[in-house]
């Protein structure tokens, strides 16, 4: 009878030295049940060889870029006898970036001038905290740059005047809100989509399935959030806008504005102020006529009315805003009345009608330009319906 060779035993400090992990790192895999419990002996904890193997699987995993969570489930499914070739590829599915986006690099010179050629050490701890900024290992003088759309995006409010340490904590009170968003999303997905792969220890088939599932799904809460981020603004801007114009009128500039020459009936016309005085509704250019209103349509937009906008021209511009628009003929567009006064109290009522012109192509020529910048395929390009709404 051939005899087996003793078992290998170790205590902490040798298991630590032979491994290469420290024993304050073996304690810590022990409690989070990475590693499995040591055998007690009288008063001393003993680790055979395979504690060793598991912390050089588990140094493995981690070189190749898995975090602890979901090391802990891969070793789960091997202990349980799994072939993990599937539960590999939907971990490294679920651990791969849920962006396109690239890391990029920023020296500390390049930072400071971003934002404002000076240099603020609080503001850049809060980014390093924040992980916006992370530092390069021996270089004080350089930072990696997770997501450099973001530190743009930070850029662009300081050179609008907010101040470095309200960028952060505005970033975080976000931070926390898209946080839940992004739990809630997942809570979802899981109960209507991946629940059937959780009752049980996936087999191979089924996590390469689910790792197709988390492909075709990962999109999805991104394409969610742009486009109902998106409707808020622009629901939210028009409010915002009203509110403090209405805000920033004297009671008595509120009142001569609101009484505008007497009420007037949803749907009914009203003359736009187009140069030295109003230019009413060509005859020959008869505007839309409003389609009956319904109970719903009156609550949820009863200040709505057919408001006559010409097509600016040299005439009713102002001089400072001529440039900014073409020579052509009057045309009808339907406008809220209320976005209309709002117009008139911030501009005049002589000016009204050459501020809602040029505000419109200032804003086909900014969307036109973000969707250059964004992907080089101009204003009707694949990158146009991403341009931000401002």
């Amino acid at each position: 009878m051939t005899e087996q060779p003793p078992t290998a035993e170790y205590r902490i400090e040798d298991l630590a030295h032979i491994s290469g992990a420290t024993v304050r790192t073996i304690r810590a895999y022990q409690d989070r049940g990475l590693l499995p419990r040591p055998e007690r002996r009288g008063r001393a904890n003993v680790y055979g060889d395979a504690h060793l193997a598991r912390l050089r699987q588990i140094a493995d995993l981690l070189d190749r870029g898995y975090t602890l969570a979901s090391i802990k489930e891969l070793l789960e499914a091997w202990d349980a006898g799994l072939d993990l070739g599937g539960v590999l590829g939907l971990v490294a599915e679920i651990d791969g970036p849920w962006t396109d986006e690239e890391a990029s690099r920023i020296s500390r010179a390049e930072l400071d001038a971003a934002f404002g050629g000076t240099s603020h050490d609080a503001a850049v701890a809060e980014a390093v905290d924040l992980g916006v900024l992370e530092r390069v290992p021996g270089r004080d003088d350089e930072f990696l740059v997770p997501s450099p759309q973001e530190l743009a995006v930070a850029a662009e409010l300081h050179s609008a005047g907010v101040p470095l340490l309200a960028i952060s904590g505005h970033l975080r009170e976000v931070r926390g809100q898209v946080e839940h968003i992004a739990s809630r999303f997942l809570d979802f997905t899981t109960e209507h989509v991946f629940q059937p792969f959780l009752d049980h220890p996936p087999t191979d088939a089924e996590a390469s399935e689910a790792a197709a599932l988390v492909r075709r799904l990962r999109p999805l809460a991104q394409q969610t959030i742009d486009a109902e981020l998106a409707r808020a603004m622009r629901t939210l801007a028009t409010r915002y806008l009203r509110h403090h114009l209405s805000e920033a009128l004297p009671g008595e500039a509120r009142k001569a504005d609101g009484a505008g020459g007497g009420p007037r009936a949803a749907g009914e016309a009203e003359p736009m102020a187009g140069g030295p005085g109003d230019v009413p509704r060509p005859r020959s250019a008869p505007g839309p006529v409003a389609a009956p209103r319904t109970p719903t349509d009156s609550a949820t937009d009863s200040a709505a009315v057919s408001e006559t906008v010409p097509k600016a021209t040299s005439e009713s511009v102002p001089e400072a805003a001529s440039d900014t628009v073409s020579e052509a003929a009057s045309e009808a567009v339907v406008l809220p009345s209320d976005a209309v006064e709002a117009v008139r109290a911030l501009v005049g009522a002589a000016n009204t009608a050459a501020f809602i012109a040029a505000a419109a192509h200032r804003e086909v020529a900014a969307r036109t330009m973000d969707a250059l910048a964004a992907g080089g395929h101009g204003a009707h390009g694949t990158h146009g319906a991403d341009a931000p709404a401002r």
